[in-house]
C-alpha cells in the first residue's frame, strides 16, 4: 500500500518492478498477498522471493536480485531494520535509494541516522550465546556497510516517504497523506460501539502477556468495545484468550488503515502505541471517527526489556499526542 501511496504522489514512477520479501508469519504472508493483487491492478510487476526458508534460501534471493538490480536506476525499499534488504542495500549500484515506510521504526529510523548509529531494531534484545553473538556482529557490519552507501559523503542519495513526524539533514523526506486510500473510500461507515487495535509487544518480549490481558480487558470494559483487531503478529494462544472475554477478535487480510478507511469501522478506535495511532488519524481526516492511545505503564515490561524500549514507546505516543491532538488514557 505504501508503494502505491508513493506513486499515486510522484506519477513518474509508474509501472514499478516490485520484490517482495516473504516474511515467515502466516498472517503477515497472507496480508502481503492480498496487497499484491491490488498493486497488479494498479499497474505494477510483482515478484513473490522466499528467503526465509532456511538454509540457503536468503543467498539464493540475493543473487535473483543481484541480476535484476543491475540496471535498475532507483531502488525502493520497504524495512531499513531487515537484513536481507539491507544485504541488498549493500551489494546494489543505485546512487538513490528511497524508503517507504510508515511504521513507527521510522521514529527509531530517523533518531539513528541523526544520531550516527548503525541501524538495528529498537525492540532488538541481548543475545549472550555464542552462535547469536557472531550473528550479531555479522547483522552490525553489513548496518555499517549500509550507513555509509546510503550516506551522502559516499555518493549515495536517500529519500525517505512516510507519515511520520520526521526531518532528517541531507535526506529528503516525501510526507505520505494516503490521498489514494482515502479517494478511494471518501465515506467511509461509522459503527455505534468501538473498536479496540491489538499489539505485538508480547510477541516481541517487551510486554508480560498478563498484564497486557489484563489491560485488554479493563478498556474492553470502559469502552464497551465490540471488536478487537489483532496485529498479524499475535499469537494465537494470546487471541484465544481475549475471545473469551467476549470480544470478536479480527485478523485482517489488508492493512488497518484500509479496512478503517473502508468501514465499518467503531465511533472510537483504541490503540496501545504503535503505528496505527499515527497512521490511522490522517487516514480518517474528515470523519467523525475518534482515535485513543492507550499508554504502556512501565509495570507491563518484561525483566529482560532495555529501557530504550520505554523510550521509544514512549515517543510513539507523545508525538501522536503532539501532531493530532490524541487523548491518552491509562490501560
Amino acid at each position: 500500500m505504501n508503494v502505491v501511496e508513493l506513486v499515486h504522489r510522484t506519477p513518474d514512477l509508474t509501472g514499478l518492478h516490485i520484490a517482495v520479501l516473504a516474511p515467515a508469519s502466516g498472517p503477515t504472508r497472507l496480508q502481503l498477498r492480498a496487497m499484491m493483487a491490488l498493486t497488479r491492478q494498479a499497474g505494477h510487476h510483482v515478484t513473490w522471493y522466499e528467503p526465509r526458508l532456511g538454509g540457503a534460501s536468503v543467498a539464493r534471493t540475493v543473487r535473483a536480485l543481484a541480476v535484476e538490480l543491475s540496471n535498475v536506476e532507483q531502488l525502493i525499499v520497504g524495512d531499513p531494520f531487515s537484513g536481507v534488504i539491507q544485504v541488498i542495500i549493500s551489494i546494489s549500484r543505485n546512487a538513490e535509494v528511497t524508503i517507504v515506510d510508515d511504521g513507527t521504526a521510522t521514529l527509531e529510523f530517523a533518531r539513528q541516522w541523526v544520531a550516527g548509529e548503525q541501524l538495528s531494531r529498537w525492540h532488538r534484545l541481548a543475545t549472550p550465546s555464542q552462535r547469536r553473538q557472531i550473528a550479531s556482529l555479522a547483522r552490525d557490519q553489513i548496518a555499517g556497510n549500509v550507513r555509509r552507501r546510503l550516506s551522502p559523503e559516499h555518493g549515495g542519495r536517500l529519500r525517505l516517504f512516510t507519515c511520520m513526524p520526521v526531518d532528517l539533514p541531507g535526506v529528503e523526506v516525501i510526507r505520505s497523506d494516503f490521498s489514494w486510500v482515502r479517494e478511494q473510500y471518501p465515506n467511509p461507515e461509522v459503527r455505534a460501539t468501538a473498536d479496540l487495535v491489538g499489539t505485538s509487544l508480547v510477541e516481541s518480549g517487551v510486554v508480560q502477556g498478563e498484564h497486557y490481558l489484563e489491560g485488554v480487558e479493563s478498556l474492553l470494559t470502559r469502552y464497551q468495545a465490540s471488536r478487537y483487531f489483532a496485529h498479524r503478529k499475535e499469537a494465537e494462544w494470546k487471541l484465544d484468550l481475549i475471545a473469551r472475554m467476549g470480544i470478536e477478535v479480527l485478523r485482517t487480510d489488508l492493512p488497518l488503515e484500509l479496512i478503517a478507511r473502508r468501514g465499518p469501522m467503531g465511533h472510537t478506535v483504541v490503540s496501545f502505541p504503535s503505528t496505527v495511532v499515527h497512521t490511522l488519524p490522517v487516514v480518517l481526516a474528515g470523519t467523525p471517527i475518534e482515535v485513543v492511545v492507550a499508554e504502556i505503564p512501565p509495570s507491563w515490561y518484561a525483566a529482560q526489556t532495555d529501557v530504550r524500549a520505554d523510550a521509544f514507546l514512549n515517543r510513539v505516543t507523545t508525538t501522536a499526542q503532539h501532531r493530532y491532538g490524541l487523548a491518552a488514557v491509562a490501560s
